[in-house]
C-alpha cells in the first residue's frame, strides 16, 4: 500500500503540473504508437487536446504528492449540467502498483462531488488495460460515446451519488 499521500489543486498551467502532463502525455503518445514519442509528437498531442476547464470554478487540477515527490495528477472538468468529465489521470510509473491510483481516484471524486456534480465520465483507449481496470473496479460502467475524441475507444461514467 502507499504512504500518506498530499493533495492540492494546483493551476494546470504552472511548472509542476506543466512537467507532470507532459510526462503523462509522452507515456500516452508512445503507447499509442508502440515506441518512444518524439519531442514534437509530444509537443503536438498537447495542443490537440488543451487542458481547457481543468480549474476552477468548474473544475480542478490535484497534484499527488508522497511527502515532497509528486508521483501523479489528475482533473476534471464540466462536461455537460451535472456532470464533469475526468482528464489527466496519471501515476508516475516509479510510484505504481501500491495503490495510488485509487488513492488519486478517490480524491478526485470527493473533489468533484464538492463542486456539485453528480456524475463524471471518461474516456479511454483500449491499449490502457490497466486505467481500465482501475476505472471497473472503482464503480465506473462502460456507457455508449459521450464524445469524439480522436484515441478514445472506451467511454465509461460513475453516479457519485451512489459511491
Amino acid at each position: 500500500m502507499h504512504t500518506e499521500l498530499d493533495f492540492r489543486a494546483e493551476p494546470v498551467g504552472g511548472p509542476l503540473a506543466r512537467s507532470l502532463l507532459r510526462e503523462y502525455t509522452d507515456e500516452m503518445a508512445s503507447r499509442y504508437y508502440g515506441r518512444p514519442a518524439t519531442g514534437t509528437e509530444v509537443d503536438e498531442a498537447l495542443v490537440e487536446d488543451p487542458d481547457d476547464g481543468l480549474g476552477p470554478p468548474t473544475g480542478v487540477f490535484l497534484i499527488a504528492r508522497e511527502g515532497t515527490e509528486p508521483v501523479g495528477c489528475a482533473g476534471v472538468r464540466a462536461q455537460g449540467p451535472g456532470v464533469a468529465e475526468l482528464k489527466r489521470m496519471y501515476v508516475r510509473p516509479a510510484a505504481r502498483g501500491r495503490g495510488l491510483g485509487g488513492a488519486l481516484l478517490a480524491e478526485i471524486e470527493q473533489r468533484t462531488t464538492a463542486l456539485g456534480y453528480r456524475a463524471i465520465r471518461l474516456d479511454t483507449r483500449s491499449d490502457l488495460v490497466e486505467a481500465r481496470g482501475l476505472y471497473a473496479t472503482r464503480g465506473y460502467v462502460e456507457i455508449p460515446a459521450y464524445n469524439d475524441a480522436r484515441y478514445a475507444s472506451h467511454w465509461f461514467q460513475k453516479d457519485l451519488r451512489r459511491g
